[in-house]
């Protein structure tokens, strides 16, 4: 995981997602999960581009299993943008870049 990318936890979900002043973008995969390894050089991509402006991260759904269930994740990859502590926007499976940055976009970050 580059270092640009979090980890979300279980434990850290409320401080890390649901408290945060920018917006988050959480990437729900699993070691195991073919597409999900085919998402990860994106959301690097989009951690790298967007710096400090938003919080970018993953959550490991076969290690933290509480918060996945809490959002009704039935499916991985699956990535959602949470604004304010709210969930904003729900992409499935292997979308490009663009398609995040427009959910980001549609926030007010400057792309």
């Amino acid at each position: 995981m580059a270092d640009s990318v979090k980890e979300f936890t279980d434990a850290n979900w409320k401080s890390e997602v649901l408290d945060s002043s920018t917006p988050v973008v959480v990437d729900f995969w699993a070691p195991w999960c073919g597409p999900c390894r085919m998402l990860a050089p994106t959301i690097e991509k989009l951690a790298t581009e967007f710096g400090d402006k938003v919080k970018v991260g993953k959550l490991n759904t076969d290690e933290n299993t509480d918060t996945p269930g809490s959002l009704r994740i039935s499916a991985i990859p699956t990535v959602l943008v949470f604004h304010g502590g709210k969930e904003v926007d729900r992409l499935v499976g292997v979308n490009p870049l663009n398609k995040f940055k427009d959910a980001l976009e549609k926030l007010g970050v400057p792309v």
